[in-house]
């Protein structure tokens, strides 16, 4: 049984921080980055249900989303071999690695017609962490960096992400496309049956 505890703590410490610092995008980044570090710091609280690869693609499940929509908290499960498109996210978000690794590419629009330009590259493993939004750098392809494994991420983005519409874009083009995600699973965690330790205590 997952320690449904630790993420039911960190649901409540990011529902706080964001009443505090939700109008303050990098109080809330570090904020919001110190609380995720927390979370991914230990592997015994996400549900199996929530952790599965698919053969054919990467999978986004839904933990956690605020019920006005402030936050959302996904976990993102990779095949090997597993990669996005070029993409961004149109709100601000955080990657942290739980299991495995990913490898992030960076790039900017340079022009209609133009292909996009490729800014960087990095490996993000257990324990590291990515900010995006659109005033940090929002367009990426995330992969999974590993050949012989899942690899699993857990993001928070400043929104309900799967009913955000956001965009891919063409690589050799620059041409835009709009997308919404959605998600892969049709129930989240039961994060607030504490039945249990009512009775103990």
């Amino acid at each position: 049984m997952a320690n449904v505890e630790h993420l039911r703590r960190f649901v409540r410490d990011m529902t706080q921080a964001v009443e505090r610092f939700g109008r303050d995008e990098p109080a809330m980044l570090r904020e919001g980055k110190q609380l995720l570090a927390g979370l991914i710091a230990r592997d015994d609280w996400l549900p199996d249900a929530f952790a599965q690869p698919h053969p054919d693609t990467y999978r986004q499940y839904l933990l956690y989303c605020d019920p006005l929509e402030r936050f959302s908290v996904v976990s993102f499960v990779w095949g090997p071999g597993h990669t996005t498109p070029v993409h961004d996210h149109t709100v601000w978000g955080l990657v942290g690695v739980l299991r495995g690794a990913e490898k992030c590419e960076e790039f900017e629009r340079t022009g209609d017609g133009q292909a996009m330009r490729k800014t960087g590259e990095h490996l993000i493993e257990p324990g590291g962490i990515d900010a995006v939004s659109p005033t940090l750098g929002d367009i990426h392809i995330v992969s999974n960096a590993l050949t012989d494994r899942p690899s699993i991420s857990i993001h928070v983005y400043g929104a309900n992400i799967g009913a955000v519409k956001r965009h891919v874009y063409v690589r050799e083009t620059g041409e835009v496309k709009s997308f919404v995600s959605g998600y892969n699973n049709s129930v989240i965690p039961n994060l607030w049956d504490r039945s249990a330790q009512v009775r103990t205590a």
